[in-house]
């Protein structure tokens, strides 16, 4: 499963040396990962309405190059593990073609009680068929 986010740059996002933030890069992620799964039909409402929790358990970035005020970026997010419990999204953002920041933050599955639960067949099979469609269309 992929997704790509177009997202200009607002100052609010930018530090005092013109640069975006360090942390907003994993807001930057969470806003692509959401966008996903929304297109996978997923969204956060519908699964917390459901008992289904998404903790994030691991965040790691990887700083390349800066961004800064008024960019127009690209932030790219995949699927790159699923387990039992937990699924990992691995995330790019490019300013043109060019690779700043990359990173990874692993979910894991949890209930109202932050319990670890098994990700539900209804959530693996929505996550599938991103993952299929992606396939299909990188095969034409």
């Amino acid at each position: 499963m992929f997704h790509s986010l177009t997202y200009r740059v607002p100052y609010a996002d930018t530090d005092q040396m013109g640069v975006v933030y360090h942390a907003n890069y994993l807001v930057y992620f969470e806003r692509s990962r959401t966008e996903m799964l929304r297109a996978a039909g997923l969204t956060y409402r519908e699964l917390e309405q459901g008992g289904l929790f998404l903790a994030v358990t691991r965040a790691v970035c990887n700083y390349r190059r800066s961004a800064g005020y008024d960019d127009l970026l690209e932030i790219r997010s995949r699927v790159s593990e699923i387990r039992r419990v937990s699924l990992s999204i691995s995330s790019e953002v490019y300013r043109d073609a060019e690779l700043l920041v990359d990173g990874c933050i692993t979910l894991a599955a949890i209930d109202r009680e932050h319990k670890p639960i098994r990700l539900p067949d209804f959530f693996l099979a929505a996550i599938q068929s991103g993952l299929d469609s992606a396939r299909d269309r990188s095969s034409t």
